[in-house]
């Protein structure tokens, strides 16, 4: 049997196949198949287009097509095994080709987020997938009520919803730990923010958070984790908006920078809310509502379906509990940054 030669337009010795298949009525033998398969890998690997390999085999058999009056049958069923033969080969080189460049891909994306690799070949890596890190990116990071895969079909359809309007240079789609990821260029927001909109629609309602822009490879991991540390601040703060600008939560991280300055303050200012009936949680519901309607009594009562008498007694009550007046502005950013403080601290379910 003939070694396969992926350097000519047609599997060496096809031709003397065929006639011999015409002559004889056999067919290809399982050696002959994996010679043929092996041809149209190699033809994958030098960059042949499939329906080329397939003309040439065809071309090649009507050239040389055995004359009557030999069965017809034979020697199409040659030419069938043969293309098919091919065509597994090739399918499997591309398969395989389509693999690595996925394994490269998740590679790179791993790295990238983590920081973990030199910036120097990092950066390097960073052009094959459109990206050039000597520039300012900014992340976006979308979260859904479920998990997602790279291939599934809501990371799909917004990734065709982006590169459909922006087109797919200098932007990068793909999935991490079950959230969407897009990362772009600093100076262009405007894609973060569709992304925000397409990822919110296709994950029924799913959140986005956007980190800010900053420059070089470790730039892109700092934006991508200020953005992870949004959605962990808007968990615990219980925000219900669907997409959070890292930008303008910036006080947040400042208030816990010192954590142990912030767990004495929700201490001393709320741990006698602890000696209310039915323990804090209702008094703490009512400082939230107050603050977040801006200490306005007629809307807080309505956020807590509470007439306005009922309220006053409330915040009387914690008043009286605290030593601390929730209606008195001087004793209000106190309170207020207490609750702010208990809430990212997880208190009281958590001790301090």
């Amino acid at each position: 049997m003939s070694t396969p030669e992926a350097t000519t337009d047609c599997f060496h010795g096809y031709t003397d196949l065929l006639a011999t298949a015409a002559a004889t009525g056999r067919r290809l033998t399982r050696r002959e198949l994996d010679a043929l398969r092996t041809f149209g890998e190699q033809a994958a690997g030098n960059g042949a287009a499939l329906r080329q390999v397939v003309s040439d085999h065809l071309e090649a058999a009507r050239s040389a097509w055995p004359g009557p009056p030999v069965p017809v049958d034979s020697a199409l069923a040659v030419m069938s095994q043969a293309i098919d033969a091919l065509a597994e080969g090739y399918d499997q080189a591309q398969h395989f080709a389509i693999r690595q460049q996925e394994a490269a891909r998740r590679e790179f994306i791993d790295d990238l987020l983590y920081g973990r690799s030199n910036l120097g070949r990092l950066a390097e890596r960073a052009e094959r997938f459109g990206l050039r890190l000597s520039h300012a990116h900014a992340v976006a990071v979308a979260q859904g009520a479920v998990p997602y895969a790279e291939g599934d079909e809501v990371p799909r359809k917004v990734e065709r919803a982006v590169t459909g309007r922006f087109g797919a240079r200098q932007i990068l789609l793909t999935t991490k730990e079950g959230r969407l990821i897009c990362i772009a260029p600093g100076d262009q927001r405007d894609v973060l923010t569709y992304f925000a909109k397409q990822a919110h629609a296709a994950t029924d309602g799913g959140r986005t958070a956007i980190g800010r822009t900053h420059r070089g490879a470790g730039g892109v991991v700092h934006s991508y984790e200020e953005a992870l540390n949004t959605l962990d601040l808007a968990i615990r703060l219980s925000m219900d908006a669907p997409v959070l600008h890292t930008s303008d939560l910036l006080v947040y991280p400042v208030l816990t920078r010192d954590r142990q300055a912030m767990a004495d303050l929700v201490r001393t200012a709320l741990g006698p809310l602890l000696q209310a009936r039915g323990g804090p949680k209702t008094s703490l519901d009512t400082l939230t509502a107050y603050f977040e309607s801006g200490c306005n009594a007629t809307e807080t009562a309505r956020r807590l379906s509470l007439s306005v008498r009922a309220l006053t007694y409330r915040l009387e009550r914690i008043h009286q509990l605290t030593g601390t007046n929730p209606t008195d502005p001087h004793h209000r950013y106190t309170l207020q940054t207490a609750v702010i403080g208990a809430r990212l601290l997880n208190w009281p379910d958590q001790r301090l």
